[in-house]
């Protein structure tokens, strides 16, 4: 029986703390789907569609991990592609304490489900998505803008976000 995954999330924008973590779920499973959640009640810098081509873009070497966008339960998703398990990644006690409470209710709702928490590598724990993005907010003056967001996001996610807000430095 093959081992399926997913790893969901808003991913908006996706980093390389996210990169780390698919890079070592994609060994562990036969498939990982990454599913970029559409959430209408979520301000996003960018609409599922341009976040879910991101990262197509940043997992293209990786055989097994495929890319959708979905709106809903993510243990709806889940049993949509036959995956057991869900993969979660923790930077520190209070991601570790959201992420019990999710896997509880996840197991509640399906009770095949397996949540898989992966923590992060040490150079990964201050990367985040929102510290991204009021840093694309904030740091417009900063000529070296470029050389700053590759520490966080991989290069096709910077080319995107320098186009976006017009910060082509």
């Amino acid at each position: 029986m093959k081992k399926i995954a997913v790893f969901a999330g808003s991913f908006d924008p996706f980093t390389l703390g996210h990169l780390d973590i698919v890079k070592r779920a994609s060994g562990l499973f036969d498939t990982l789907w990454i599913v970029v959640a559409q959430n209408a009640s979520k301000k996003c810098m960018f609409d599922a569609l341009v976040r879910a081509n991101l990262v197509k873009d940043a997992v293209v070497d990786f055989r097994n991990v495929k890319v959708a966008v979905h709106e809903g339960l993510t243990v709806d998703f889940m049993k949509s592609v036959g995956a057991s398990y869900l993969v979660r990644g923790v930077r520190g006690a209070a991601d570790l304490d959201y992420e019990q409470t999710v896997a509880w209710n996840n197991k509640k709702l399906c009770a095949e489900t397996e949540t898989v928490l992966l923590f992060s590598a040490p150079e990964h724990l201050s990367v985040s998505s929102s510290a991204v993005r009021e840093l694309v907010k904030c740091g417009s003056s900063r000529k070296d803008l470029r050389k700053v967001l590759v520490k966080f996001v991989p290069v096709c996610v910077v080319a995107k976000l320098l186009s976006e807000f017009g910060k082509n430095k």
